[in-house]
């Protein structure tokens, strides 16, 4: 039986948006946070230097308790109405409860200021107070974090307006960029019919077997974004203006600076990993070129990136894709392998391509039911099979800390750690493929998606930390043009791929749908990634050295990643991240396929 691309099922959470149900959860999602504020007024603000370490340990444990349960709420609220969204971008009710909901927040932000404002009063005494309250105890990494981060905040007034006028600034922004490239579409003539497309199904068309469908997939995506790039250059100015100018207020280096803090890592980290990024490019450009080679072409251009390679004629019915996936998994953990077939029987996953719905993958959580939600842009690759293991990686990575009883502000985890799972699990699917395969143009096709997905990961999102440091320079001193931003982009994406490409045929407009680029919160959202890959390939080296009895020790990693460091957790399994040789490892895997695919 061949099932088709399924839409997610939400009632479980909520009926619907107009239901009785989600009203009554968001009002008391306000109450919550209504309440919060009191206790804020009524007993932090009443403490002083004189009030007893004891007072102030019940203080602190019943606030974590208090922002704890009123963020369960948040995070299934706030992903729940995203969900409807993301998949239906002209969905009016959804639209005004997104509205709605933020404005509900805000509070909830001020209050963490408070909270941290309180925090930097308590210092002196802080691990004192800790030890005396089991709660405190329990998010002890969490409290000392948000203490140290406090010395970055303006003035309560100021954090307060600033939250506010986000809505009408950066976040703003933000909704218009993904509201202009969500409803974008072209008319697009495939298999001698011409139909309207959408700009994910467009995009998707980058891996389409015909060459000439990849060019002109490529002609009229440009296009497209011509017609709407002025807009999104004003989305980026807005977004990256506010970031700017809030750092600047907050005391911040440089946008990089508070990426590091949020990352968990530090900027020798960041520069151990990006000098090994940087020393692996002609290795990327070795398998570009032979890529060209195989397709017959002296350069690769672009829309030939993600052209298939090998025996291409396998398409996968989601049906299959599921099947495929679970029995891989269970090579790894029969555990593993249980809880996707608990998403794939429950409807967690919206696979369907449809106009509307927002392109890319993401997995959200529902914090209230201990569930996740995946939405993907399902077509029959072996890529989007390996997207959706990948998104499957961050549900299991939630359902780890469900089980280990973590609360929100224990699953607090890093972009840098936040792609372990997610990796892990598209590895083990994709070497699973490997050792099974015997045709040496299977073996082409499996290493192809394999290493373009690195390249992507590594080769691509550096060429995107070039861009987006150039772009906070320069919009420092003045807004930029689209032209502008194209040039950044072009000049960025040369430095990498270097004579690996046709320079001539490069993706000027990469800026415009990325949509990392334009959350205020989410400066340099890129490198992250990079630090995923090589990290969780790093541990799976480890997996096959150790074997079944990794698979605890992994659970547990993944329980915790929201309760220390990225270089602490690491160290769990002898891994120093502030030395360029661990990265130069996990290199050297992607080097061996690489070395392969230009065998064959």
């Amino acid at each position: 039986m061949t099932l088709s691309a399924p839409r997610w099922d939400m009632t479980n959470a909520y009926p619907s948006l107009e239901s009785s149900e989600f009203k009554a959860a968001f009002e008391d999602f306000k109450r919550q946070i209504a309440d919060l504020g009191t206790f804020f007024d009524e007993q932090i603000a009443a403490t002083t230097p004189k009030t007893s370490a004891k007072k102030l340990a019940a203080l602190l444990g019943d606030v974590v308790d208090r922002l704890n349960a009123v963020q369960t709420q948040a995070y299934t609220l706030g992903p729940y109405i995203s969900c409807h969204v993301d998949t239906n971008s002209r969905d009016a009710v959804a639209l005004k409860a997104e509205s709605e909901f933020e404005q509900a927040y805000l509070p909830l932000r001020q209050v963490f200021v408070r909270f941290k404002g309180w925090l930097s009063r308590l210092t002196p005494s802080l691990d004192k107070i800790i030890a005396l309250n089991p709660t405190a105890v329990a998010h002890a990494f969490i409290i000392k974090e948000n203490a140290d981060q406090s010395k970055y905040l303006m003035s309560e007034a100021e954090e307060a307006l600033a939250a506010e006028l986000s809505l009408s600034g950066g976040s703003a922004f933000g909704k218009l960029q993904g509201t202009v490239t969500s409803q974008l579409s072209v008319d697009f003539e495939l298999d001698g019919k011409v139909e309207k497309m959408p700009m994910p199904a467009l995009i998707n068309l980058r891996s389409h077997p015909d060459a000439e469908v990849r060019r002109r997939g490529y002609e009229a995506e440009n296009k497209a974004w011509e017609s709407v790039k002025e807009v999104l250059a004003a989305c980026m100015n807005g977004v990256k203006g506010e970031t700017i100018a809030l750092n600047k207020r907050r005391g911040r280096e440089d946008a990089l600076h508070s990426s590091l803090d949020a990352a968990r890592i530090d900027r020798a980290t960041l520069d151990a990993m990006m000098s090994a990024m940087e020393g692996s490019f002609p290795m990327f450009r070795k398998y570009f070129k032979s890529k060209a080679s195989k397709l017959g072409k002296e350069r690769l251009a672009w829309w030939d990136i993600f052209a298939p390679m090998g025996k291409t004629d396998k398409a996968y019915s989601f049906e299959e894709a599921r099947d495929f996936i679970i029995e891989n998994f269970g090579q790894f953990s029969p555990d593993l392998a249980a809880f996707a077939k608990r998403a794939f029987d429950n409807r967690w996953i919206d696979a369907e391509q449809r106009d509307g719905k927002r392109g890319g993958a993401y997995c959200t959580e529902l914090q209230a039911l201990k569930e996740s939600r995946i939405l993907c842009n399902f077509d029959g690759s072996f890529d989007q099979v390996g997207t959706v293991s990948h998104e499957l990686g961050h549900a299991f990575h939630n359902e780890c800390a469900y089980r280990a009883g973590k609360t929100v502000m224990q699953q607090v985890t890093p972009m840098t750690l936040a792609e372990t799972a997610s990796i892990m699990c598209e590895t083990i699917v994709t070497e699973a493929v490997l050792k099974q395969v015997t045709d040496p143009q299977e073996e082409l096709a499996v290493l192809e998606s394999q290493i373009s997905g690195a390249a992507q990961v590594i080769v691509d999102i550096y060429s995107r930390f070039l861009f987006e440091q150039e772009v906070f320079e320069r919009r420092a001193q003045a807004d930029l043009t689209a032209d502008e931003l194209n040039e950044i982009m072009e000049r960025a994406q040369k430095a990498t791929y270097g004579d690996g490409l046709d320079e001539s045929q490069l993706q000027k407009f990469m800026w415009t749908w990325k949509p990392h680029y334009y959350s205020p919160a989410l400066a340099f959202y890129n490198y992250p990634y990079a630090f995923g890959l090589l990290f969780a390939t790093g541990l799976y080296a480890i997996y096959q050295q150790r074997g079944a009895e990794f698979v605890a020790d992994y659970k547990n990693l993944l329980a915790s990643t929201g309760e220390a460091s990225a270089a602490d957790l690491a160290d769990r399994f002898g891994i120093d991240i502030r030395t360029r040789k661990f990265w130069d490892d996990s290199l050297s895997i992607i080097g061996r396929r690489i070395e392969r695919y230009c065998e064959i």
